[in-house]
């Protein structure tokens, strides 16, 4: 399976750390959070990466190149200024993607959610991991039940920012720039989105608050590791 990274933001909340560096590039126990993702998903299985790009894209392509010392093979995706937002940015990477189910992940999060086990269930365009919702989006976003994401009120979780996609979910979109979400909710609405609940760790690395206390907890789990 091939995966696509988003990474193409300007992360805004991030400032000033990203002013000068893109928030993928920012360090965490001493290597860049994009790093994270690529060993986690060399170690899921996938061999092939494609990364969007625009806010400071070359230095992104410059620090990880081919990907060969990661594990994996990188293909990038530019999108130029502005960035075409996470729809259009999916839209825009398809053609190295392929016609096959893809793994998709926010680079602003970080989670031990297992990459390698997720699959897309039969009929539906797009899975995706949900997370209990944290306290900057206490009113979730989806609701789950029994594997189906539904329009009714049922149990309310936050996206994660994980999930599988079917290129068939953006077959109709024109190129430009635009959101995901109204796409994902045309899939609610065929009765084509799927869903499963994650309870394990799982971060959104918005603001520098956020980087610290990735910082922290990944610290306390290398503690625990080498008692």
């Amino acid at each position: 399976m091939k995966a696509m990274l988003l990474a193409a933001g300007r992360g805004e909340r991030m400032r000033p750390l990203t002013d000068h560096r893109p928030k993928p590039l920012i360090e965490v126990r001493g290597q860049p959070l994009i790093v994270w993702h690529l060993r986690a998903l060399a170690r899921a299985g996938v061999d092939e990466v494609v990364i969007n790009l625009s806010w400071l894209g070359a230095m992104i392509r410059d620090a990880l190149g081919t990907g060969e010392a990661h594990g994996v093979r990188i293909r990038y995706s530019e999108e130029g200024e502005p960035p075409l937002e996470t729809g259009g940015g999916i839209q825009r990477a398809l053609p190295l993607l392929g016609d096959a189910p893809f793994l998709l992940v926010n680079g602003d999060v970080f989670t031990d959610v297992d990459l390698g086990a997720l699959r897309l269930p039969a009929g539906s365009l797009a899975h995706l991991v949900l997370v209990p919702n944290p306290p900057h989006n206490p009113r979730g976003d989806f609701d789950l039940r029994d594997g189906r994401i539904v329009g009714a009120p049922a149990d309310r979780l936050t996206y994660s920012g994980v999930g599988i996609i079917d290129p068939a979910l953006l077959l109709e979109a024109a190129p430009g720039r635009f959101p995901l979400r109204p796409w994902l909710q045309k899939a609610l609405d065929a009765g084509r989105l799927s869903g499963q609940r994650h309870d394990g760790y799982w971060l959104d690395v918005g603001t520098p608050e956020r980087l610290a206390d990735l910082e922290h907890h990944l610290t306390v789990c290398e503690n625990r590791a080498n008692a």
